[in-house]
C-alpha cells in the first residue's frame, strides 16, 4: 500500500460556485467581459487514492486511472490527433460504446502570462449538456448516423491528464451521485474551444450541502481522470462538476500546471 493511501491528503479551502438562480456567460477568451456570478465557499476535498479501486463512473461520475501515453507533444497537430484517438479508444473501453468521437482538445497551463482559453479554469461547472452534445454529433458524423445516434443512449465524458507533474491548481471533480439537478443553472460559453461562432451549453454548480469532493494529490502524467459530463439516460449518474482549485498547501516555488482535456461522446 502506497504512503499516499495510508496518508490520505485531505484539503480544506474555498471554491468558487454560482450564485444560486443565475445564468452565466463566459467568454472565454476574453475573461473580463464575462459573467460568472460567483459565491465562495469553504469545502473539503476528499484525497480520492485510497478509494480509487472503489469509483466508477456510473456510480460516483468519475474514475481515476493509470493510463500511459506515448504522446508529448500536445501542442503538435498531428500528436494531438493522435493522441484524440487513443483516448476515443480509452472511452470506448470503459463503456463498451459502439462508437466514440472526440472534440475541444485544450492544453492549459497556469503559468503567468497564459491566453485566456489556455488557463486553469475556476469556478464549479459541467460542460456540456444535451444541446452540444447533439451539435457536436451533427458536426462530426453524416446527418442520418448523428440522427440515429443521438436517437440511442450516448454519453459525454471528459478526459483530464496533467502533461507535468501537479505541483499547483490542482484539478477536483464532484461525487456526481451527489449533484442535484436543481442547484445546477445554465452557463452559456461564448467563444469557447478555439473561436467557434455558436456559444457552447453547460451548467455552473451552486453550493448546496451534501456535495462531495475529491482531488488525486501529486497527479502524474501517466494518470488521468475520466468524468461524465452528460448522460441521454436521465436517470443515470452524470453531472459530474468539476474546477480548478488553489492547494493552501502548495510551496511557493510550485511549477505551473501543465494538463490537456478532450471531450469525448460515446455513442451505445
Amino acid at each position: 500500500m502506497t504512503n499516499e493511501a495510508t496518508h490520505p491528503r485531505d484539503v480544506e479551502t474555498s471554491l468558487r460556485h454560482v450564485k444560486r438562480g443565475e445564468k452565466a456567460t463566459f467568454y472565454a477568451g476574453d475573461r473580463e467581459r464575462s459573467y460568472w456570478p460567483g459565491e465562495d465557499h469553504r469545502v473539503t476535498i476528499h484525497d480520492m487514492r485510497p478509494i480509487r479501486d472503489e469509483l466508477a463512473l456510473d456510480r460516483n461520475g468519475f474514475v481515476l486511472l493509470d493510463e500511459p501515453t506515448d504522446v508529448t507533444a500536445f501542442t503538435d497537430p498531428d500528436e494531438k490527433a493522435r493522441y484524440c484517438r487513443q483516448c476515443e479508444k480509452l472511452v470506448q473501453r470503459l463503456t463498451g460504446a459502439d462508437k466514440v468521437v472526440s472534440f475541444g482538445p485544450v492544453v492549459r497551463t497556469s503559468a503567468a502570462g497564459t491566453h485566456g482559453h489556455n488557463q486553469p479554469a475556476f469556478g464549479a461547472h459541467v460542460d456540456y449538456g444535451a444541446r452540444t452534445v447533439a451539435d457536436y454529433t451533427f458536426d462530426l458524423l453524416p446527418r442520418e448516423e448523428a440522427e440515429a445516434r443521438l436517437a440511442r443512449r450516448h454519453i459525454l465524458i471528459n478526459v483530464w491528464r496533467p502533461i507535468a507533474p501537479v505541483e499547483s491548481t490542482p484539478f477536483a471533480v464532484a461525487d456526481a451521485s451527489t449533484i442535484r439537478r436543481e442547484d445546477l443553472f445554465d452557463s452559456e460559453v461564448v467563444g469557447g474551444l478555439g473561436g467557434i461562432d455558436r456559444s457552447l451549453w453547460g451548467f455552473n454548480l451552486a453550493h448546496a450541502p451534501g456535495q462531495r469532493w475529491y482531488w488525486a494529490p501529486q497527479m502524474q502524467p501517466h494518470e488521468l481522470f475520466a468524468f461524465k459530463l452528460f448522460d441521454s439516460e436521465d436517470d443515470a449518474v452524470q453531472f459530474t462538476a468539476h474546477t480548478a482549485f488553489e492547494d493552501p498547501g502548495a510551496p511557493a516555488d510550485a511549477a505551473p500546471r501543465r494538463s490537456i482535456e478532450l471531450r469525448t461522446i460515446a455513442y451505445l
